[in-house]
């Protein structure tokens, strides 16, 4: 079968089920054979799930055997559909969305606070949509989801009777403060920063978002950031950004074309000021609705080249010409630790919050910034008494961000080895899993693959 059948239909790339992989024929087995087979494997994979979650410390497990501890009549009380601005820092986390064989998520402690304040009862009735994923490490202070909550009220935007409502509830009721309910029960790393009322009933923080912003924070060493800022004028407008992502063919992604509509890098923080300094802190923005899988990690990693003098602005050109350079070069992408989704925009959403909400949001990230602060103070202080000690001045300020090696001599990008092309990876993919496309269900050709933010 040709590649060109897969890149019409990508979503028979996608991963085989369960049922696939194993080499059992479920046709010989009866009903109850059948029941007692699912049970067990329901009650192992749960067994696995409570195991990597205790492990990584995820409030999770505790909330689910709490709630079904306690009873609580949901039915009493509304639904309302509404936008949560969740600011967190992912540095010690598996990532933002929740995955089977993964522990401590963003996503993980979200639902754990959510069920602990009986906001919701089940995540899988709670009509949940979330922006977009961030990687392990990569941080997000401007992500949103979207999702049905328990509500105080009996009528108002976004709010609706949901069946089996039998609540008597009064009009006049003051409705429930989600942001300080929700951070009073959330790890110091993850805050609820506002929440608006859903504009519709069927709103999706992820299908109704406007555009995403990312912010990518890095020393400037030897950068020249006006010459980067240039080379990232390169990259506006809709392309093909191929050599710019991993490809993500195991999970459908054969399309790579996206829009990118502004790239920024400005120094945020002088050491010295008014004067250039390789400790001063600087910050690339990039602004577009939707990216590829470490999008922006990538295209952070030629800038930098280009911003270091290690290559020309137009490496960005010919990159971006994937008949010329169907293959991506194989360069190593830029750290996660500084990468952050710090803006998601919505038409006709107002962002709310109490005072009292926002005061202890402060505060308790002042004590991030305060603990965060003081050791990179120490850092300094130290790096100061050395390079003075020593009369020697070490610009490698860059180098945990970058991955590249220490080299004698600087190998050009588009000399590098190549990665495998997208008719490759396809026919990799084909091969391992041996697919037919006549095996092919009604219920995988209408599976609908999930765009990977960066």
């Amino acid at each position: 079968m040709a590649e060109l059948d897969f890149l019409a239909d990508p979503l028979l790339l996608k991963p085989l089920t369960k049922t696939r992989k194993e080499n059992i024929n479920l046709e010989d087995l009866s009903k109850e054979e059948l029941i007692e087979k699912v049970k067990s494997l329901k009650l192992h994979v749960q067994q696995l799930r409570n195991v990597i979650a205790n492990k990584d410390k995820s409030a999770l497990p505790f909330a689910k055997k709490k709630q079904k501890g306690r009873k609580f009549d949901f039915n009493k009380y509304k639904r309302r559909r509404i936008l949560l601005r969740v600011s967190y820092f992912g540095w010690d986390y598996c990532g933002f969305a929740s995955q089977e064989d993964d522990g401590r998520t963003i996503e993980s402690e979200l639902f754990a606070a959510l069920l602990q304040t009986k906001l919701v009862e089940d995540r899988t009735q709670s009509n949940y949509h979330r922006c977009g994923r961030t990687d392990k490490g990569v941080s997000g202070t401007g992500q949103a989801i979207s999702i049905d909550v328990r509500t105080n009220l009996v009528e108002g935007v976004g709010i609706y009777e949901q069946e089996g409502y039998n609540g008597e509830q009064k009009e006049g009721d003051q409705e429930i403060d989600f942001c300080t309910v929700l951070n009073r029960n959330l790890p110091e790393d993850i805050r609820v920063t506002g929440w608006a009322p859903a504009p519709r009933l069927d709103f999706s923080a992820r299908f109704d978002c406007d555009g995403r912003s990312y912010k990518y924070i890095f020393p400037r060493g030897q950068v020249d950031i006006v010459r980067m800022e240039q080379a990232g004028q390169l990259l506006l407008g809709e392309h093909d950004y191929r050599n710019f992502c991993r490809m993500d063919v195991n999970n459908g992604i054969v399309k790579f074309v996206r829009r990118i509509d502004s790239v920024v890098v400005e120094c945020v923080d002088r050491e010295v000021p008014s004067q250039d300094g390789p400790y001063d802190m600087c910050c690339l923005i990039i602004s577009g609705k939707a990216y590829l899988w470490h999008q922006i990690r990538c295209i952070m990693s030629v800038l930098l080249m280009v911003g270091e003098g290690l290559e020309e602005e137009d490496v960005i050109t010919q990159l971006l010409d994937v008949e010329k350079h169907p293959c991506r070069p194989a360069y190593q992408m830029a750290s996660d630790l500084p990468l952050n989704l710090f803006s998601a925009r919505y038409e006709g959403v107002v962002w709310q919050s109490e005072q009292v909400s926002m005061e202890f949001i402060l505060k308790s990230m002042q004590k991030l910034w305060t603990q965060n602060a003081v050791k990179a103070t120490m850092v300094r202080e130290t790096l100061k008494e050395l390079e003075k000690e020593s009369g020697l001045s070490v610009v490698g300020q860059l180098d945990i961000l970058t991955g590249r090696r220490w080299l004698k001599s600087y190998t050009k990008l588009l000399q590098l080895p190549v990665c495998p092309s997208l008719a490759d990876k396809v026919r990799t993919v084909v091969k391992r899993r041996k697919i037919d496309i006549t095996q092919k269900t009604e219920e995988e050709k209408g599976d609908e693959v999930e765009d990977m933010d960066s």
